[in-house]
């Protein structure tokens, strides 16, 4: 197998070509495209025209991105060319017993040998793996080359999101008191205690995604949707990333309000607060734990800590975490050693996730697992799935929470709460003004 790459246009907005690549999609009736959008692979978007993603068996979930095919010849720089796109559910680790089943799989893949890349000078390309005895697709390529020079917008398809139903705000603060009594009583040093919220979901989520894109710019977006559902990711954090044999991940934790000039000065209170402060240090250090498991011995580092980012409607504490892998560890140990991501469970993470699963009252599907693409020329890289929207069966599900310590007000983590969801919450009611301009054009 080898990579094909052609240069097929520029400056065309990421969200306006996976517009198109829906549209085309639905005109010639193949399964949809998804979508990596904001900064995955070192590039602005990665889009795969079309990809059938099924749900795969729990056991094998973590070895489906290890099925790579081998590639020979030259590969350029920055050249993702397809693979294995999917998602891992909080799901397939958790320890609770739920009387509410789960509406998604927890596990879903599928395998895409073309994609389209654009790279932060705005240059888009056509890349695909091809098996020596095939073809080159080279008409596929002029295809999406008039696709994505194409002068005219595709019509937008409505979509409408009932009001967000937010769970009780009581109930939220008992699961963080009790979080924290559990952290009083030496079980955990940390967890992550999360709330859901649901709205009825009318229309195609393609197109939340791509109105989201267009207003958030969050940096770890991505979609992907079947007849299982579809699921709408607005994550602003990366989870894994394995290039060659270097694994870097970037957890989250501490976060205030960024909604205006009114809370600029909350970058530098959060980076003052000891709470949010060491909340974030456990976590890097249960990261490095997790990647020590798989490195080379002394090659675990921590090269980012404590760095302020913006994100949709918060300031977030980030830090980074660095290793080698050693020789003989593939994806699916890399996984199984550090799945679900450290900054939504808690430390010691085995013990967390018990104690998650007696807090909380809904099980967590996709949320806070992981999204992303597995590539045999580029790596993996995978966001944690949070801001994540999960949609079934006309309804739509929102999980948020946020790192509970020993000191954590309840009061204020629900609080931290709504504001992890107001961006989110500000998207979807304007799914009505969508829907009506839409029937306005079509008078």
């Amino acid at each position: 197998m080898h990579v094909l790459t052609r240069p097929v246009g520029r400056r065309s907005a990421p969200e306006l070509v996976f517009r198109r690549l829906v549209a085309r999609a639905h005109e010639l009736g193949l399964p949809p495209p998804a979508a990596l959008s904001g900064d995955w692979f070192g590039a602005r978007a990665v889009l795969l025209p079309s990809v059938q993603v099924n749900p795969v068996a729990d056991e094998v979930a973590h070895t489906v991105p290890c099925l790579q095919p081998t590639v020979t010849g030259p590969v350029p720089p920055g050249t993702v060319g397809g693979g294995w796109f999917g998602f891992l559910g909080y799901g397939l680790t958790d320890p609770g017993a739920w009387a509410t089943a789960r509406g998604l799989p927890n596990a879903v893949w599928g395998w895409a040998d073309h994609v389209l890349r654009l790279d932060h000078g705005g240059q888009w390309w056509f890349e695909a793996l091809v098996p020596d005895n095939r073809a080159e697709p080279v008409a596929l390529a002029a295809e999406l080359a008039e696709l994505v020079a194409a002068s005219t917008e595709p019509a937008r398809r409505p979509w409408r999101a009932g009001p967000l139903h937010r769970a009780p705000a009581a109930r939220h603060r008992a699961a963080v008191a009790g979080c924290v009594e559990q952290i009083a009583a030496g079980e955990i040093f940390q967890a992550n205690v999360c709330t859901q919220f649901t709205a009825e979901f009318d229309g195609d989520p393609a197109e939340l995604f791509a109105e989201g894109v267009a207003r958030l710019d969050p940096a770890r977006a991505a979609y992907l949707a079947g007849d299982w559902g579809a699921v709408v990711s607005f994550s602003p954090e990366l989870f894994l990333a394995r290039h060659g044999r270097t694994v870097r991940s970037s957890p989250i934790k501490g976060t205030l309000p960024r909604r205006g000039p009114e809370d600029e000065g909350n970058a530098a209170r959060l980076r003052r607060s000891v709470k949010d402060v060491a909340e974030n240090v456990m976590i890097v250090d249960l990261v490095r734990n997790d990647l020590g498991r798989v490195c080379v011995p002394g090659s675990v580092t921590v090269p980012e800590l404590l760095k302020i980012r913006p994100a949709p409607g918060v300031w977030h504490l980030v830090s980074t975490v660095e290793g080698q892998l050693r020789p003989a560890v593939d994806d699916a140990e890399l996984l199984a050693a550090t799945f679900p991501p450290g900054s939504v469970t808690g430390a010691p993470k085995v013990r967390a996730l018990e104690l998650i699963a007696g807090l909380e009252d809904q099980p967590r599907q996709v949320y806070c697992g992981a999204v992303g693409l597995a590539s045999p020329v580029a790596g993996m890289e995978l966001n944690v799935a949070i801001r994540t929207l999960e949609i079934r069966d006309g309804e739509l599900r929102l999980g948020v929470g946020g790192g509970i310590t020993a000191d954590s007000d309840p009061q204020a983590e629900w609080l931290e709460c709504l504001a992890k969801a107001a961006p989110l919450e500000r998207l979807l009611t304007s799914g009505a003004a969508v829907a009506c301009s839409v029937n306005q054009r079509a008078r």
